[in-house]
């Protein structure tokens, strides 16, 4: 089953693709609740580069690393990656009048309910959103 979150960005195309891309930022938007942070980023942004970051608990009672390799990068269009769990995602960069909007695909896992996965993932991106609109 495929799940898709999106968010409109009032920025521009450059601004956008970099705080995705780039670690520093990823640890600044990268959580779905005030609980969680990402404390640690690594990206390699090419075609069979891997990416991984670590999501903990602010309380220190639990973490977990998100690690894939990407398998497609259309610079300002659209990234593709598989999970380590062999899960795929896409995210698609799209210019519209209202700004950039951000859609994420993605396979969801049979661990979560689809609904809990979608909110936790659009949470994500919210904040991803706001963190880009405050730079």
């Amino acid at each position: 089953m495929k799940i898709t979150v999106t968010t409109t960005i009032k920025a521009d195309l450059n601004t956008v693709w970099d705080c995705w891309n780039n670690p520093e930022d990823i640890k600044q938007w990268n959580a779905a609740s005030e609980d969680w942070h990402t404390t640690q980023s690594m990206v390699d942004l090419r075609e069979g580069g891997k990416f991984t970051s670590r999501m903990e608990a602010k309380d220190g009672s639990m973490g977990f690393d998100f690690t894939g390799t990407y398998t497609k990068v259309d610079k300002l269009n659209r990234i593709e990656y598989v999970m380590d769990d062999d899960r795929a995602v896409s995210i698609d960069f799209k210019q519209t009048d209202q700004g950039i909007t951000v859609t994420e695909t993605f396979d969801a896992d049979d661990e979560y309910e689809p609904d809990f996965q979608k909110q936790g993932w659009q949470s994500i991106l919210d904040n991803f959103a706001k963190h880009v609109e405050s730079k």
